[in-house]
């Protein structure tokens, strides 16, 4: 049992080198949290009626964007992770115990079997219905292929001695291969989410216009907002004339611009203000 476990880590050891081969840790997750934060905002900002480049966001922004969407997905990820490894080692102390041998092969099989027509079905949904398709659809199928390769294993661990064993070189393969697919259902179900996050807080700001924090506008000429919840007033007179706008929210400052909504702003038939953060208006700001 000792050779097997040695070889089993061996094969997990080079399949971790080959997947470290390709990029430095540091730098692809720098990459993927780039990735996830730009899925988000874009996500946002098409709900909204914009585009993502209009933000102005740097790669920091998209960065610290990225953490509430990957709080979630590595929170749990993590649990399932804990919970797996104390099962794993509970059931291989059973099988060279001897304890339950049989029944725990006959049920890995079974689970196996299961697991693998899971990923079937949901992966030909996904491809006949993509629309329909359910937002955990990705994470199921990766929760799929790792419950059917750990049953393949444990029928392996608890197998007659006399069958062959695979070679390192066939262990590494296999688990290269696992851990390559898993990778991408894992990043293809987290840029669902992140849109999904994305879209959902595009809609929550209709019920949070109102407490974000009121804003005044003044400007030497004319601004000809285009919405009917902005008031225009003209005050002063001759050249110490002022326009000042109001029933704006500021929603956020990026890139040298200010994004404002609008008291009752809804995605439907709402307007985005932009204003240039610049000496051309001036802006006030009310609780």
């Amino acid at each position: 049992m000792t050779e097997a476990h040695g070889d089993e880590r061996s094969s997990w050891s080079r399949a971790l080198g080959v997947v470290s081969a390709i990029g430095p840790p540091v730098t692809v997750a720098t990459a993927l949290l780039f990735y996830f934060g730009w899925a988000r905002a874009e996500a946002q900002a098409a709900q909204m009626g914009l585009d993502v480049s209009l933000f102005g966001y740097a790669v920091q922004d998209y960065i610290l964007i990225s953490i509430n969407a990957l709080f979630l997905p590595l929170v749990c990820l993590l649990v399932v992770s804990v919970v797996w490894v104390a099962l794993d080692r509970w059931l291989r102390r059973r099988i060279e115990e001897g304890s339950g041998r049989a029944v725990i092969v006959r049920a890995a099989g079974i689970a196996a079997l299961a697991s693998g027509l899971v990923v079937g079905v949901s992966l030909l949904l996904a491809i006949v219905e993509p629309a329909r398709t359910a937002l955990y659809t990705p994470y199921l199928m990766a929760l799929g292929v790792l419950v059917a390769t750990w049953c393949v294993r444990l029928r392996r661990l608890g197998r007659d001695a006399k069958r062959p064993a695979l070679t390192t070189e066939q262990r590494a393969v296999e688990t290269t291969l696992v851990l390559s697919i898993v990778t991408l259902l894992l990043f293809w179900g987290t840029a669902d989410y992140a849109q999904a996050l994305g879209r959902r807080l595009a809609v929550n700001f209709e019920q949070g216009v109102q407490y974000m924090p009121r804003a005044e506008v003044y400007s030497l000429k004319p601004l000809g907002i285009g919405t009917d919840a902005v008031k225009e007033m003209k005050v002063g007179s001759g050249e110490t004339a002022l326009y000042r706008y109001s029933g704006l929210r500021l929603l956020v400052l990026s890139g040298g611009r200010f994004f404002f909504l609008h008291d009752g702003w809804t995605p439907r038939d709402g307007t985005v203000i932009v204003l240039p953060d610049d000496n051309s208006v001036r802006i006030e700001f009310k609780r």
